[in-house]
């Protein structure tokens, strides 16, 4: 019997691959599965673990250091934490939260260096914040806002805060790590390995 030749093979494969490659090249389906990630617990935990990350940084680093900053113009480590503060209200007041009373968003800032008070201002923020974005129904993240584009609606300003906050506490552990400053979260992780690591084995 004679064996078909190569392009006949060749020809037979790419004939019986074209239905899948055309499958392939359709448009997509709409995707009516429900979303696996609900924005609003989910934000609440995240922006609840920045919290404690912030003001655990806030306790490790010496009152001295509150006024350092890496370079002129640029935020201090007392401005950053209250700049994060500050942007808890502001950025939620995009959305129509009302903002504290006698908050004023051009000297707060700058408004103290005492530890004490910056850990007192993430707290309040914190809380403001909490509230709000716990008051909110999961409708209410549909909402539509024009005002900060065609397409966007409130759920866009929560995540406006998280990626915010993962900036600015990005930029507080860089602050930290530049004055010999290990971030308390780290240094426990490190604690606990080495704990791990000392135990005996189970037999």
């Amino acid at each position: 019997m004679r064996k078909p030749c190569v392009p006949l093979l060749f020809l037979a494969l790419l004939a019986s691959a074209g239905p899948a490659r055309a499958e392939q090249t359709a448009a997509p389906a709409k995707d009516k599965t429900p979303p696996s990630y609900d924005l609003k617990p989910q934000s609440v935990l995240d922006l609840e673990a920045m919290q404690q990350k912030f003001v655990s940084l806030a306790e490790a680093i010496p009152p001295d250091k509150l006024t350092w900053r890496p370079s002129a113009g640029a935020r201090s480590f007392a401005e950053v934490f209250l700049h994060v503060s500050g942007e808890r209200y502001q950025i939620l007041h995009l959305m129509g939260t009302p903002l504290p009373a006698g908050f004023d968003g051009k000297t707060y800032e700058k408004s103290t260096t005492d530890r004490a008070q910056i850990i007192e201002q993430l707290n309040k923020s914190w809380e403001y914040a909490k509230a709000a974005i716990s008051g909110m129904t999961n409708a209410d993240f549909a909402n539509p806002l024009p005002k900060l584009g065609p397409e966007a609606n409130t759920g866009d300003v929560v995540y406006i805060l998280i990626a915010d906050a993962h900036e600015h506490l990005g930029q507080s552990i860089a602050y930290a790590r530049m004055n010999g400053i290990v971030p308390p979260w780290t240094v426990a992780a490190q604690e606990a390995a080495t704990e791990k690591k000392d135990q005996p084995e189970k037999q």
